[in-house]
């Protein structure tokens, strides 16, 4: 589902553990991390793309996190030339995402990424909140700081 100014509708996730520090992940098909993201179907509202996103990228059910909130609207970031399909139609120039933050329930919590059988990321680690703004893909930078700003007040009940 592309809208009609060629972003994908897209739900990303900022998963803190009980220190404040972030779930970063590498991807499985590249050398690149980042936060879990993905597209919406036609029929989902954000939190419900969120939830199973969630739950097909790290193996977390709804009841191991809570949610602390979200980002007000979308949030856009284009796709340099060389990523968009152009034999795509409609194309695809980029994504409109709205941002979760999530706090696991327990920390010992245990992540699966062989949920799906093409699993979207290989490794993990947690890093301090502002890491990841500096650390994805060139591309994506804009964005992670436009989240993570927006995101970062919710952390102060943490």
């Amino acid at each position: 589902m592309i809208d009609s100014d060629g972003f994908r509708p897209n739900v990303a996730m900022v998963i803190m553990n009980n220190d404040g520090r972030v779930f970063w992940a590498q991807r499985s098909n590249n050398d690149g991390w980042q936060f879990p993201q993905g597209g919406m179907n036609t029929d989902e509202t954000p939190a419900e793309a969120m939830y199973r996103e969630l739950h097909e990228e790290t193996g977390l059910q709804a009841a191991q996190v809570e949610l602390l909130g979200a980002t007000p609207g979308w949030l856009r970031y284009q796709l340099p030339r060389r990523y968009q399909r152009s034999r795509c139609k409609p194309l695809c120039i980029g994504q409109k995402q709205v941002w979760f933050l999530l706090k696991l329930q327990d920390d010992s919590i245990k992540f699966d990424f062989q949920i799906t059988g093409e699993p979207e990321f290989r490794d993990f680690r947690w890093v301090d909140f502002w890491y990841p703004a500096d650390n994805v893909i060139r591309f994506k930078r804009r964005v992670y700081r436009q989240a993570l700003t927006l995101l970062e007040p919710l952390t102060v009940a943490i």
